[in-house]
């Protein structure tokens, strides 16, 4: 029924929504001659701040056509690798007209992104796709929102999330690969890669680790202690819900991404609303204020835009993950099989971590050393990012200057001879 009252509340608003942004513009508009009255400014930007924050967000496309590699912009496409029920492989294909560029760019090191499935959508890492697109040839995986994959499709597990990983590691040659995690999916992409060296099957090159929970006992966050205080039972009735029509996938259990959202503002609410009454003043401001008016608006047009996470997927991590820290522990059994990342013996590794991360704490991420303790020290490589929080290990400044340079001398270091 929670669902429903918020999908009733989306439609009441959205009219209102869009007359308010047509009301803001009119007001603003530089040929308005009343646009220079201060009371008029003020009112347009009321309006304009109301339409951000009751209108519906979407998920936002890539938005990435060309990049700038050896020496020269070339362009960059979207292709469709492969399309599963939950998940969609993507590979970002560069062309360049000049031949030799186009050579270096077919022998660049081939990078699989493994986005986070964890309430944003994939497009979250669009700022770690572009640098990487760079110097590698780039593939991601891409979360379908939950509430457009129908019944008959079944259930999603966390042990399918695993085994979606170790299906792409393979399509893709894992002896000519390197993985790059973000965040939530540094879990069942670890087990992914111990599967695979348990079965003596190839693994990748190297496998780049940033800011998840591997081992969320260390420093924990207002995140971690949520989960620990909640049971399952608890999590099940105030969290899942189950999607309303007209959406594909009425009637699956599902942790909705709008309360997800909700918590996620509510882990630092005074930031959000300083950034509110920013662009408020920003939007007052007239032409002077418009560079940092496009600022918020792109970043929230990303931050707002969330997706539903099926029930069973989501409960799973909570209780895995979370509560008995089962790949820490030793006790995660994926499909009947004990996870040994001990087993892990080719493959590099290489651990990023914020200093100020609020959502992975610290040494949450570094603590794979630990559990892979058959790969050798010249295999290994830790990095902590000063001043760094969450999203600055994988965005902004910091990630572009700072740490891309390391992890391309880290893909390059590990690379597979010639």
């Amino acid at each position: 029924m929670a669902y429903h009252l918020h999908e009733l509340q989306r439609r009441l608003l959205s009219p209102l929504a869009a007359g308010a942004e047509v009301t803001s513009r009119t007001l603003r508009h530089p040929l308005n001659p009343l646009s220079r009255l201060p009371t008029v400014r003020a009112l347009g930007a009321s309006h304009a701040l109301f339409h951000r924050l009751a209108k519906r967000y979407n998920k936002q496309p890539w938005r990435i056509d060309e990049v700038l590699a050896h020496g020269t912009t070339v362009s960059v496409a979207e292709e469709l690798i492969v399309a599963e029920p939950f998940c969609r492989l993507i590979r970002f294909t560069r062309r360049a007209e000049d031949a030799e560029v186009a050579r270096r760019l077919d022998q660049d090191p081939k990078v699989f992104v493994c986005a986070p499935l964890s309430g944003h959508h994939s497009t979250l890492l669009r700022d770690t796709i572009q640098a990487l697109l760079q110097d590698h040839d780039v593939y991601v995986t891409d979360w379908r929102d939950a509430r457009d994959v129908p019944l008959t499709e079944g259930v999603f597990h966390l042990d399918d999330y695993v085994h979606t990983i170790m299906r792409f590691i393979r399509l893709l040659d894992a002896e000519s690969l390197h993985v790059v995690s973000v965040c939530q999916p540094t879990i069942p992409v670890l087990g992914a890669v111990s599967l695979l060296a348990q079965a003596g099957e190839k693994t990748p090159l190297t496998l780049t680790l940033m800011g998840g929970p591997i081992d969320a006992r260390k420093s924990p966050t207002e995140v971690n202690l949520f989960a620990i205080q909640h049971p399952i039972s608890w999590l099940e009735k105030n969290m899942i819900h189950k999607v309303p029509g007209p959406y594909a996938g009425k009637g699956r259990r599902v942790y909705p991404g709008y309360l997800q959202l909700t918590a996620f503002v509510m882990m630092n609410p005074k930031s959000h609303f300083k950034s509110y009454l920013r662009y408020w003043v920003d939007s007052v401001k007239g032409a002077s204020g418009a560079a940092a008016r496009e600022t918020h608006e792109r970043f929230y047009d990303e931050y707002n835009a969330v997706l539903d996470m099926d029930a069973d997927y989501y409960l799973e991590t909570v209780r895995v993950v979370f509560q008995e820290f089962a790949l820490a522990a030793g006790t995660w059994d994926v499909r009947g099989v004990r996870v040994r990342p001990s087993a892990i013996t080719e493959t590099a590794i290489f651990t990023v971590e914020g200093e100020r991360d609020d959502i992975s704490g610290l040494g949450q991420t570094e603590a794979a050393h630990g559990l892979c303790a058959s790969v050798p020290d010249e295999k290994r490589k830790r990095h902590v990012e000063p001043g760094a929080g969450h999203y600055g290990i994988f965005a902004g400044r910091r990630w572009r200057e700072n740490i891309y340079p390391q992890v391309r001398d880290f893909l390059r270091a590990h690379a597979r001879p010639a």
